[in-house]
């Protein structure tokens, strides 16, 4: 611990589907140094381009009810009929050695991380610019399927619902002005007190003369 300056955070971003969270963590981990994105477990099937361990850890619906019985997630949930879940020690061990990791989940994960980790965290909520606009974007992705399209602007209307249990709350108008906002919320919650190894070693000092 004597190398590490600060303890890591857990940031976590939240959003209805598209609003743009996924492009903004992806500029979070290129422009921040110390900083990763955690790796979550699903039952979802693996796509061509996707590897794993670095996209996701694929696991079958059985391997995945055991991780549940051991206790090994922070949080879990059912998303459109896929499990997704997030490795407390795929977490924990990071942030105890000094690194910050951004955690992409929903309202229900953001409560059960919460509960476990409520000292540790640091929640961002992002907005889109208009519902219009978020139409158009899963209008885009769901274009085949009309109900499948309802269905994610309800969740979306559900998830937005749930913006007063965050801490940060932006709109996402423009990618790089929301990354610069966040990376400034980054940076100050990095100075807080209770994440600070070395503080109490540099008061002894001060307050010996």
């Amino acid at each position: 611990m004597s190398n590490i300056n600060n303890k890591g955070l857990v940031l976590i971003i939240s959003s209805p589907s598209g609003a743009g969270k996924t492009t903004i963590c992806k500029e979070l981990i290129d422009q921040v140094s110390d900083i990763d994105l955690s790796v979550s477990v699903t039952t979802r099937k693996k796509r061509k381009d996707e590897i794993e361990g670095k996209h996701y850890f694929f696991k079958t619906d059985k391997e995945f009810s055991k991780l549940i019985k051991q206790n090994e997630f922070l949080e879990y949930a059912n998303v459109f009929g896929c499990l997704y879940g997030t490795l407390k020690n795929e977490v924990v061990s990071k942030i105890n050695n000094g690194t910050d990791v951004i955690v992409d989940i929903d309202w229900q994960g953001t409560r059960q991380i919460s509960k476990y980790l409520p000292h540790d965290i640091v929640k961002v909520f992002i907005l889109p610019p208009s519902m219009k606009e978020l139409e158009y974007r899963l209008g885009k992705r769901a274009s085949e399927n009309k109900e499948n399209f309802l269905k994610r602007m309800s969740e979306a209307k559900k998830e937005i619902s749930h913006y007063k249990e965050y801490d940060f709350v932006l709109v996402n108008c423009e990618v790089q002005n929301i990354v610069n906002k966040i990376k400034s919320i980054l940076y100050s919650e990095r100075l807080r007190r209770h994440r600070q190894y070395t503080l109490r070693k540099t008061l002894d000092k001060l307050l010996k003369n």
